[in-house]
C-alpha cells in the first residue's frame, strides 16, 4: 500500500515539476480530439456543399473547384458575379473544353428561359383572373427598355448570325435614342464596323454628332452584359449602368 501510495506521490510531483497537473493533461488531450473532430466535421460540410453546387451546375467537383480557383485571380476582381459555367468556358484549355461548356451554359440558359416563361404566362393568367378590368402595367416600350429612364443606352451586339441583334438595333434606331453601339466581334476591324454600319443603314449625322457611337467592345460585355446577346444597358441618373432589355 505504501509503495502505491509513494508512486502516486512520485507521479504529481513529477509533473508538479513541470508546471502540469494530470487532470490538466486529460482536459487538453479532449480539447485536441474535439478540434480534431470539429476541424472534419467541417471539411466533411465544406466537400458535401461542393457537391451540391457543382451538380447544380452540371460540373463536376475537379470543375468546380478549378471554377473557385480562378475567381480567387484575376477573373474574380474582372468579373465578381459571373457563373461557373461562363467562367469555366471564358478560361477553357481547349476548343472541345469551350464547346462543352458553350453548349452546357446553353442548355443551362434554355432551362432557365422556360421556367420564366412558364411563370409569366401564369403571372399574366393571375392578372386576368383577380383583376379582369384592369390591365397589367406596361414595363416596356417599342425598344423593350424595362423601367425606363430615358437615360442613354448601350447596345452589345454581333454582327454575325444574330437575328436578335438586327431587331434590337431597328428598335433602338427607330425610336431615336442616344445609343453607344459595341461590336463583340469586331476583333478591332474598323473597316468592318463601318461596312455594317452602312449596311445597316446608320444615320451618318447621327454618328457625327456622338448621338449614336459605334465602338469595339474590348472586354466591356463580358464585364457588364452577364454574357447576354444582344443586350441593352441604360445609364441611370448616378451615372451607373444597368441592363434594361435582352
Amino acid at each position: 500500500m505504501k509503495v502505491t501510495t509513494n508512486l502516486s506521490a512520485s507521479v504529481i510531483v513529477f509533473f508538479s515539476t513541470l508546471g502540469i497537473m494530470p487532470c490538466a493533461l486529460a482536459n487538453n488531450g479532449s480539447e485536441i480530439v474535439s478540434t480534431e473532430v470539429g476541424s472534419v466535421q467541417k471539411n466533411t460540410v465544406h466537400q458535401l456543399q461542393i457537391q451540391r453546387e457543382s451538380k447544380e451546375w452540371g460540373l463536376n467537383i475537379d470543375e468546380y473547384a478549378r471554377y473557385q480557383d480562378l475567381m480567387k485571380g484575376p477573373r474574380g476582381i474582372q468579373s465578381p458575379s459571373l457563373d461557373p459555367i461562363t467562367t469555366l468556358g471564358i478560361e477553357a484549355k481547349s476548343d472541345a473544353e469551350r464547346r462543352r461548356y458553350a453548349e452546357l451554359w446553353v442548355k443551362s440558359e434554355f432551362a432557365r428561359t422556360e421556367k420564366e416563361l412558364v411563370f409569366q404566362s401564369e403571372v399574366d393568367a393571375a392578372w386576368r383572373r383577380l383583376y379582369p378590368e384592369i390591365l397589367p402595367v406596361n414595363l416596356g416600350n417599342a425598344a423593350g427598355i424595362a423601367h425606363d429612364t430615358q437615360g442613354r443606352l448601350a447596345l452589345f451586339l454581333r454582327i454575325d448570325d444574330c437575328v436578335q441583334c438586327d431587331a434590337r438595333l431597328t428598335a433602338i434606331l427607330t425610336e431615336k435614342r442616344p445609343v453607344d453601339i459595341y461590336i463583340v466581334d469586331s476583333k478591332g476591324d474598323d473597316n468592318k464596323i463601318r461596312e455594317w454600319a452602312k449596311d445597316k443603314k446608320i444615320p451618318i449625322e447621327r454618328v457625327r454628332t456622338k448621338e449614336i457611337t459605334l465602338n469595339h467592345d474590348e472586354g466591356r460585355w463580358i464585364k457588364y452584359g452577364e454574357m447576354r446577346m444582344p443586350v441593352v444597358l441604360q445609364q441611370n441618373s448616378d451615372g451607373s449602368w444597368r441592363i434594361a432589355a435582352f
